[in-house]
């Protein structure tokens, strides 16, 4: 039977939204290519709200989200449309916001990531972290580098996941999906227990806190491949945030492990195109060497921007460079470069006159 929230769900299908945000008090809104409008103008009412939230979800879950105010789970519609549900107590009541999943696993070439990519799907042992910030397709790149390994390889895949998004078959490999906290409490319980399930690979969800942290350094350091996802915007704050989570007498052991079991670092971005008409991914991309490992060991991550400027026969690329790509084609806007790059500098001068002026006042 359809629920009562599936109206909205299809109006933003076929808007070509990504997301659904209805909040009490408020009318019902989508986001589409970036930005949010209301889709009606009637505002939303909390007899409506939880008719509409409790129409989705198991009694069990809606008890959790009453006590704690926060719940993430998976909804799927009908075979082509699934969702990641964010339920949240705000202001005015209840809130929610539905993200679509697409069910189809696009390939890391219909992406137009970086093919060196591939390389860390072919590796053995070791982390490896995909970073962004939220809503910047990491969970898309992910699916896509397990999609990858499954047509090829012969593997034991785990994924540990809040909630599962993208849901693979097996193809040449096994996988095992597990979601947080419905087949397992936490993610580090997932990870822990994994190491006990004769897995090749890992894949974390998110690695937010010591335990899940210290756990992933473990698995990848006796022969486990593990991907990560962490909230970074590129390659060095990520390194940094993995050791400064751990108290300061143990990150010169921290380090030490973390040189050794790193394999690469996927930033990504996602930026909106010159045309208004959809998103494009840029990436950097840190790939580890020994020049790599030793930075890491000293704790000299200042060092790591030359390493990738420098290092594109590895396969490496600097975010501001990858960014630069697509101004230069004009896949981009001039805007839209200044405000994702890390050096403003150097994507000033390509701003509209008026607007580099307005910047350079605003930024003393």
């Amino acid at each position: 039977m359809a629920a009562v929230i599936d109206q909205f769900f299809h109006e933003l299908i076929e808007l070509g939204g990504s997301d659904l945000h209805i909040a009490e008090g408020q009318p019902p809104k989508v986001r589409v290519h970036g930005g949010v409008r209301a889709i009606r103008e009637e505002i939303l009412t909390h007899e409506f709200m939880e008719q509409m939230l409790t129409g989705i979800c198991e009694p069990r879950a809606w008890e959790k989200f009453m006590s704690r105010g926060d719940l993430d789970f998976a909804y799927e519609m009908d075979e082509d449309s699934r969702f990641r549900c964010n339920y949240y107590k705000q202001q005015n009541g209840l809130g929610a916001v539905f993200r679509l999943i697409p069910t189809k696993i696009k390939t890391l070439e219909e992406l137009g990531v970086p093919q060196v990519i591939k390389r860390f799907g072919e590796m053995r042992s070791g982390l490896v972290l995909v970073t962004g910030p939220t809503g910047s397709g990491k969970s898309t790149t992910l699916a896509a580098l397990i999609d990858y390994i499954n047509t090829n390889y012969a593997r034991h895949i785990i994924t540990v996941e809040e909630p599962i998004e993208f849901v693979h078959k097996n193809k040449m490999s096994v996988i095992t999906q597990r979601e947080v906290p419905i087949q397992t409490p936490t993610f580090s319980d997932g990870l822990r227990a994994s190491l006990r399930e004769d897995a090749d690979i890992v894949l974390v969800g998110e690695m937010r806190d010591l335990e899940t942290i210290s756990l992933a350094l473990t698995a990848a350091e006796t022969g486990l491949l593990v991907f990560g996802t962490l909230h970074t915007n590129n390659a060095r704050k990520t390194v940094d945030r993995l050791v400064d989570v751990f108290p300061s007498d143990q990150q010169s052991q921290v380090r030490t492990m973390l040189a050794a079991s790193l394999r690469g670092v996927v930033a990504q971005l996602l930026m909106k195109t010159a045309d208004g008409k959809g998103r494009v991914a840029v990436n950097e991309i840190l790939v580890a060497t020994p020049a790599v490992a030793a930075i890491i060991r000293e704790g000299a991550t200042q060092k790591l921007t030359d390493v990738i400027t420098g290092g594109s026969a590895y396969g490496m690329q600097f975010m501001d460079n990858a960014i630069w790509e697509n101004l230069k084609i004009e896949k981009v806007t001039p805007m839209e470069a200044y405000m994702k790059a890390i050096d403003k500098t150097r994507f000033k001068k390509y701003l509209p006159k008026e607007t580099g002026d307005t910047m350079a006042g605003g930024s003393g």
